[in-house]
């Protein structure tokens, strides 16, 4: 054999062997997506709130004395203040800038919240957790996280958060790692953008802060986001809330405290507001402007769609909102393990 053929043959063979080399790297991450990527998603609330559970991101802080964006307190829970602190009732919200179900209850939710914040009756506690850089990888959410904590600085974070939701990027993509990007969409911000807001956000200046949230997250016993608390109770224990339901339930608690009584506690013969959907007969999800728009189990359930729900417990067939039906949600497919926040797997969907 002459010396060019077996050059030829050794060249195929070397294609072949990267060919192949690559084929089993795309099966890998097809696995890590459909398996240990946590696509966990669960219809916890017909109005609009769905659960987004994973494995928890690297935690990278250390034990030391972190940065404070302005207005907030170091404490064993860092979170980021929104409205009156005297306000009588107070929602607590653990999320992800890339958990797409946390969009879903933003978008659904947020007109209401805003509502109640300017109204002085409610204080809003955002706790940032970074679930999705540790499932999905790259670091999306903690990057966000800080630019958002630079806009606490510039007394910008209510309006800087509600943009990173507006354009969140599918959660397979890391775009939010960008702090180009990140730094454009400050521009739909008014006033945002300046030499201190991008050294913050170039800087990293919040990371630990953000680690060290994220830590509180992972050990906080809740095993997804979006977790919505109002008054330290799960709204996911409310199967039909709506955001007129929020309302009311804000306003109960509002008359409690006057009345001496703890918030949330109704008395005999108060309506409740939280029972009906707003639209749609019946079914939150259908109501796409008025109730959350579709139902999470939609929302965050597309990226669910490769198989990669965990079967058990919540989802289609439930009844819980227009979502169940339409095999987005968590029960669509099942025999998939799940990951929970804690990052392990044990093949159940959590608990809302």
């Amino acid at each position: 054999m002459s010396q060019n053929n077996q050059d030829k043959k050794n060249s195929a063979r070397e294609r072949l062997q990267a060919q192949r080399a690559k084929e089993k790297e795309r099966e890998r991450r097809g696995r890590q997506l459909k398996v240990a990527g946590a696509v966990v998603a669960v219809l916890a609330v017909a109005g609009g709130i769905g659960v987004w559970a994973a494995s928890s991101g690297d935690d990278d802080s250390g034990s030391g004395k972190v940065a404070l964006p302005k207005g907030t307190q170091d404490s064993d829970k860092p979170a980021v203040p929104v409205g009156k602190k005297e306000a009588p009732s107070t929602l607590t919200v653990w999320e992800d800038f890339r958990c797409p179900a946390c969009a879903q209850f933003e978008k659904g939710f947020r007109g209401a919240v805003h509502e109640l914040e300017d109204a002085g009756q409610l204080k809003t506690d955002y706790h940032l957790a970074t679930i999705i850089d540790g499932s999905m990888g790259g670091k999306g959410s903690v990057t966000a996280a800080n630019a958002a904590l630079c806009a606490q600085d510039a007394g910008r974070f209510r309006e800087y958060h509600d943009v990173l939701y507006e354009n969140q990027p599918p959660e397979q993509q890391d775009r939010f790692s960008d702090k180009k990007y990140l730094i454009e969409l400050a521009g739909k911000v008014n006033g945002l953008v300046s030499d201190s807001f991008t050294q913050c956000v170039n800087k990293g200046t919040y990371t630990d802060f953000v680690y060290k949230s994220n830590s509180a997250f992972t050990n906080s016993g809740h095993r997804g986001t979006p977790t919505v608390l109002l008054n330290g109770k799960n709204l996911a224990e409310d199967k039909n809330l709506t955001p007129d339901g929020l309302k009311q339930k804000v306003r109960d608690a509002a008359k409690d405290k006057k009345a001496g009584g703890a918030p949330g506690d109704k008395p005999s013969g108060a309506r409740s507001g939280g029972g009906t959907a707003e639209s749609g007969g019946g079914s939150a999800g259908a109501s796409a402007g008025s109730s959350a728009g579709s139902s999470a189990g939609n929302a965050s359930g597309h990226s669910a769609g490769a198989g990669t729900t965990a079967g058990a417990g919540h989802g289609a067939g439930t009844g819980h909102g227009a979502g169940a039906g339409t095999g987005h949600s968590a029960g669509a497919s099942a025999g998939h393990t799940g990951r929970d926040a804690d990052g392990s797997t044990d093949g159940r969907a959590p608990a809302p």
